[in-house]
């Protein structure tokens, strides 16, 4: 075995074919860290010529303008092969030691136990705990920080169709999808020069719900080095109030004509009762339409998502809402037409990503979860980020760490 510097063309023809790839992983996540400062590098390890292990490292000064390194979801190799997975991290020791790096950060897209919809784990399922074990060996620490998501909540699409897939989804999540549907609501690919839409509604969303956003330079370098590969869709789902408005015009007339149809029949004033709250409704829904025009115009984006696609994959990595119009549930058709895309498109898998891993039903982020959990699907666990200390600069960024965790506990008291 050798290891060895690998061309970004070489990484990335091995990089395609392997089965633990990921986006995070490609050439052009690498192309974007540069743009933040740091320094990309491809190695591997060839054996008889064949590539047979490799990684992209990134790296960029940090503690003590010493370069931390990172290999975004961990190395590429039969991760069971323990004599290559030890030779691989020895190699690439010595070279981040000549680096004059203090760290190598790893997040493996490995799963660590198989688990269900509920999150419970799955008796005889995929585990691997094994592996875990054996980065412990080779110094690797389990790190309580992690820079990529560690739980997903994953559909899988294959031998799947359209209506298999939707019988499946619950009762509500049907509903909702349907309701978006027969109200009109479109859903559309954003172009490069409207991505200022998607950034709009992500900044209200986050201000709202509190996490931390993307800039629209990221958005739009994202699409710059995505879009013309296929691998990466900004959707928005979007109402015409104007249609909306002569659609619930004509349902009052369709309501009217019901009610005065039953007139006095005895038998059917239930139905009847029934049909006279629909009709007060609708005549709800016309002034509110009203007023949604004269402040919005002739239509409104409800919601937008940020889709990668690639790794025979839809990964569904960034989204947002306004939160006054989220009776329209355009959400949910979002998320049915990319379903659909992916389903019709050779996608595997349509990954729903993060979750908080926390399944109690009080926690202030089960929601995320609950509206993922209503398309079906399972929740992935991943085996999480290691450390590998370097040299004995790692230890004084540990204790770095440590002094100011402990200043600001004692700032909180």
């Amino acid at each position: 075995m050798e290891f060895t510097t690998l061309t970004e063309d070489e990484f990335r023809k091995f990089y395609l074919a392997h089965p633990l790839k990921t986006f995070l992983q490609s050439p052009e996540i690498g192309m974007l860290r540069v743009k933040s400062g740091w320094q990309v590098d491809y190695v591997g390890v060839k054996k008889k010529d064949t590539i047979i292990a490799a990684t992209m490292l990134l790296s960029k000064p940090q503690f003590l303008h010493k370069l931390e390194f990172y290999a975004p979801r961990g190395f590429l190799l039969d991760y069971d092969d323990k004599k290559l997975l030890k030779f691989f991290t020895e190699q690439i020791r010595k070279f981040i030691q000549k680096r004059h790096g203090y760290i190598l950060r790893i997040d493996p897209y490995l799963v660590k136990q198989e688990r269900d919809i509920n999150g419970d784990i799955v008796e005889n399922g995929e585990n691997n705990e094994d592996v875990i074990s054996t980065l412990k060996k080779l110094g690797f620490q389990e790190s309580k920080h992690h820079e990529q998501v560690k739980w997903m909540f994953v559909l899988d699409l294959e031998n799947k169709t359209e209506e298999q897939l939707m019988k499946e989804f619950r009762p509500n999540t049907r509903n909702y999808i349907r309701k978006a549907m027969k109200l009109g609501i479109q859903v559309r690919e954003l172009s490069y020069d409207e991505l200022d839409v998607f950034k709009a509604i992500t900044k209200e969303t986050s201000s709202r719900i509190g996490f931390p956003d993307k800039s629209l330079k990221y958005y739009q370098d994202m699409y710059k080095l995505l879009h013309d590969k296929g691998e990466i869709r900004y959707m928005i789902a979007e109402l015409n109030l104007k249609e909306y408005q002569a659609k619930t015009l004509e349902e009052i007339e369709s309501l009217k004509k019901q009610i005065e149809e039953i007139g006095d029949n005895h038998s059917k004033q239930g139905r009847k009762k029934s049909l006279t709250i629909d009709l007060e409704n609708a005549k709800k829904r016309v002034k509110e339409t009203e007023k949604l025009i004269k402040a919005h115009g002739d239509s409104i984006v409800l919601s937008g998502g940020m889709f990668i696609c690639n790794c025979e994959e839809m990964i569904y990595l960034f989204s947002g809402n306004y939160i006054e119009f989220m009776q329209f549930n355009g959400q949910y058709l979002i998320q049915w037409e990319m379903i659909r895309y992916a389903l019709n498109n050779g996608f595997k898998k349509y990954n729903f990503y993060g979750i908080s891993g926390n399944f109690d039903k009080k926690s202030s982020e089960y929601g995320v979860y609950e509206f993922k959990k209503g398309f079906n699907g399972h929740v992935v666990e991943l085996i999480g980020e290691f450390e590998l200390p370097i040299n004995h600069y790692y230890n004084l960024y540990k204790n770095n760490i440590a002094i100011r965790n402990t200043i600001k506990k004692i700032i909180k008291k």
